[in-house]
């Protein structure tokens, strides 16, 4: 061989040898930063707590954190039931998700809880294990604790890859189209008890057409009409000021009509169904695995991938909000470390009698509004809800069934968004096509299938079919801060 061919080997092997040895330890050497930037509590969030400010921060966020926690105390109720779980679980979870979230996670202002998107996939596991031979609502639980623990693991192992940025490229047409396919699953599964029926909705889109057909003749005009004056009432003080805690007034307004004007009319109450609400929220819940068979194993990695998918995107969308609608001009939202902190809400919040959660658009634009600076805010806001929750037990118990589904209507039509709609189908033919096939497929089929369908189809399509936008758009998966779904 000649003595120049050995020198050209040398020169083109050794360098990418060297390059091969020496990117391991970068990468480990990267992942161990994060870490433990990762599990820094006192860090650049807390950055307008100074000296000169702390007295004033705190109280800002404190009266942020109270308004917030009034008015999620009965979102939380309405999400858990519409999820099959009890109502204090939507309590409990989504105080300990903003605690655990507020701790690990990478916004100044995010505010955790129970969210809309979750309900669809956490529903559906519920009632399929709830029911199935020998299952029943605890061992249906201890399975949502077992998967969402394995979905915490992947976010925060996600997290430490440096997984943050890709969540971003998920096309706003899609997810202007999800948000419209849960609100229609959110509705639908609602719409039985506004009409006051008894007997409960559930099952795919038919079944639930097919039982809300068969069972019209249960119809309470009563229900229907505290149904509709919650929903309402809730949207005409939230004109007002986003400082009114609205949906709590609506249902005291309502729970009063109806123990009052209504009573003795068939209306049926929180209490009738579940019974009294306990006082002891911090109950530990084990995770709970059935026997493992391929449909088990395939519900698994399902329902793992659902949490994961609706917790980054989410997450990340409502993270980025919150910056620009606080007109933060400091230190931005780091995506790695929210999908740690989102991990950890994953993992901790299911095993205190709660479910996932993630970042919550609605509360967090309103503790905004309301004045939060810090995340201080959002442990002001988890405390708060516990204890004001501890002390209207007895009351939350007297609210009508039907105010609950007028409080998750006005959630369900609080999520479609002229403007956005607008915006995708300003931005051509096939956007449109995708949100459209988004909002149909979710409702007919699952959340999973809806949203994975649709992104093969932007993955295979878009390279012949995709075009700019008319004018400038925003950064992929943002919407405008007036326009937040609940």
């Amino acid at each position: 061989m000649p003595a120049s061919s050995l020198h050209l080997g040398d020169r083109a092997g050794g360098p990418r040898c060297d390059r091969a040895d020496m990117a391991h330890p970068r990468r480990m050497n990267t992942i161990l930063q994060r870490l433990k930037q990762f599990n820094t509590f006192w860090d650049a969030r807390f950055e307008d707590v100074t000296k000169d400010t702390w007295l004033v921060t705190t109280y800002r966020d404190f009266s942020a954190g109270l308004i917030v926690a009034l008015t999620a105390i009965p979102m939380a109720m309405g999400f858990a039931m519409a999820m099959g779980l009890r109502p204090e679980q939507g309590i409990i979870a989504g105080a300990i998700a903003c605690l655990v979230g507020r701790t690990w996670g990478g916004s100044k202002y995010q505010v955790y809880g129970p969210t809309a998107a979750f309900i669809p996939i956490i529903a559906a596991l519920i009632a399929k294990y709830s029911s199935a031979p020998g299952g029943s609502l605890d061992s249906a639980h201890g399975f949502l604790v077992f998967v969402s623990i394995l979905a915490g693991v992947v976010l925060m192992i996600m997290g430490l890859l440096g997984a943050g940025k890709y969540a971003k490229y998920v096309p706003n047409s899609i997810i202007v189209g999800f948000t419209i396919g849960i609100a229609a699953v959110i509705a639908l599964s609602n719409i039985g008890e506004a009409l006051g029926l008894t007997t409960e909705v559930r099952g795919g889109f038919f079944e639930k057409m097919s039982l809300i057909a068969r069972h019209i003749g249960e119809f309470n005009g009563y229900a229907l009409l505290l149904a509709l004056l919650t929903l309402f009432l809730t949207r005409f003080l939230l004109r007002i000021s986003v400082f009114i805690p609205a949906p709590l007034i609506s249902l005291a307004c309502c729970t009063g009509l109806a123990a009052t004007v209504f009573a003795g009319k068939g209306i049926s109450l929180v209490a009738d169904k579940y019974g009294e609400i306990p006082r002891n929220f911090f109950v530990f819940t084990p995770p709970q695995i059935p026997e493992l068979t391929a449909s088990v194993v395939v519900d698994v990695a399902y329902f793992v991938a659902a949490i994961v998918f609706v917790s980054a995107v989410e997450s990340v969308l409502c993270s980025s909000m919150a910056d620009r609608l606080a007109g933060n001009r400091k230190t931005p939202f780091n995506a790695d470390k929210e999908f740690w902190g989102q991990g950890l809400v994953q993992i901790v919040t299911p095993l205190i009698n709660g479910f996932p959660c993630t970042g919550a658009l609605a509360r967090t634009a309103t503790s905004i509004k309301a004045g939060a600076v810090t995340p201080l805010a959002g442990y002001f806001k988890g405390i708060l809800k516990l204890s004001t929750a501890v002390f209207m037990a007895p009351l939350l118990e007297m609210v009508p069934m039907a105010c609950i589904g007028g409080i998750l209507l006005w959630v369900a039509t609080n999520m479609v968004k002229p403007a956005e709609i607008r915006e995708v189908w300003r931005h051509g033919r096939f956007h449109a096509f995708l949100m459209v096939y988004t909002a149909v497929m979710v409702p007919l089929t699952d959340f999973l299938t809806g949203v994975l369908s649709a992104l093969i189809l932007y993955a295979v399509l878009h390279r012949f079919f995709d075009r700019p936008a008319l004018r400038e758009p925003q950064e992929p998966g943002q919407r405008r801060p007036q326009e937040i779904a609940a």
